[in-house]
């Protein structure tokens, strides 16, 4: 099963949906790509996946263009905010999904605000993406 996660930037939330479905299942091919891709994944991300075990710190940002030529089973957009563009992704794709999250990389606030706005959002994307993953992907 290959899948393809869709944002604007790839520095948050396509890439720890990324991160949690490996973690679910290391045999499927995730990947995870933007429309205009952050210059690294943002600290934050990186600090709140390491506290559930998955390591973004080797991931990279990516340019959706990259994955044109390729086909999906699944690809998935994660952008939430109504003001917010969602990337389309225009090539060979089964099946378009769309799962919405708030971006916590526009949090302000103390530190620890804007970290507990991370972990919440963190937590809304586990559980969006296992229950994408029981209900389309595991047999």
């Amino acid at each position: 099963m290959k899948i393809l996660i869709l944002c604007t930037g790839n520095s948050c939330r396509s890439q720890m949906a990324e991160g949690f479905l490996k973690s679910f299942n290391e045999n499927l091919d995730v990947y995870s790509a933007g429309t205009s891709p952050a210059r690294k994944i943002h600290p934050k991300a990186i600090l709140v996946m390491a506290e559930e075990g998955i390591d973004l710190s080797f991931h990279k940002p990516k340019l959706v263009d990259e994955f044109l030529k390729d086909s999906f089973d699944y690809v998935t957009t994660v952008c939430g905010d109504a003001k917010e563009n969602c990337p389309v992704f225009s090539g060979n794709v089964k099946k378009r999904l769309h799962i919405g999250f708030e971006d916590p990389a526009k949090a302000t606030g103390s530190e620890e605000e804007i970290l507990q706005k991370f972990r919440r959002v963190r937590e809304e994307i586990k559980e969006g993406f296992y229950s994408f993953y029981k209900e389309k992907l595991q047999n």
